[in-house]
C-alpha cells in the first residue's frame, strides 16, 4: 500500500494526531511519572524521585522563559536529595519504546545539557535544568 510505514515507524508530519505508547517511567530513576498541571499544559514529573520533568514535543518552548508564568509552578518539583542519578547513563524515552534519548546542549550558549528523543522530539529535564534554561533565556 502506498504511503504505508513498517510496523513501529512513526510519521513525523502527523505527530500531533498519532497516539504514542506511554511508558510513564522516569528515564533517570525509573519511578512512575505523574501528571502535573502547568497553566494549560499537563507535563509528566518524577515526584519523590529525581524531580525530573518530561515535556512532549513543543511543550518546553511554552514554559522556558521567565515571562511565561505557567512554568513557575514546575520549579517547585523537588528531587529526593538521597537519590543519586547517573547522568552519563543512556536513558530511554518514556514515550517511545526502545528509543534512547540524546544528550545535547539546549542552546548555543552551551550552559545547560538536556535529553531529547530523536523520534518524538520530547525533552527530559533533570531537576534544576528548567531553572537554568529560564535564567538563560531571560
Amino acid at each position: 500500500m502506498e504511503g504505508a510505514q513498517p510496523s513501529g515507524c512513526r510519521s513525523v508530519i502527523n505527530r500531533e494526531k498519532e497516539v504514542q505508547p506511554r511508558m510513564d517511567k522516569c528515564p533517570a530513576g525509573f519511578n512512575e511519572l505523574s501528571g502535573f498541571q502547568a497553566g494549560n499544559l499537563t507535563v509528566d514529573v518524577c515526584q519523590g524521585g529525581g524531580g525530573g520533568i518530561w515535556f512532549d514535543a513543543f511543550e518546553l518552548q511554552k514554559l522556558d522563559e521567565k515571562r511565561e508564568p505557567a512554568g513557575e509552578s514546575l520549579l517547585s518539583v523537588a528531587p529526593d536529595e538521597g537519590l543519586i542519578l547517573d547522568k552519563a547513563r543512556k536513558r530511554e524515552c518514556p514515550r517511545c519504546a526502545g528509543m534512547k534519548l540524546h544528550r545535547h546542549f539546549f542552546s548555543a550558549k552551551r550552559r545547560v545539557e538536556v535529553d531529547q528523543c530523536p523520534n518524538c522530539a520530547g525533552y527530559w529535564l533533570d531537576a534544576g535544568e528548567l531553572t537554568l534554561i529560564r535564567a538563560e533565556r531571560s
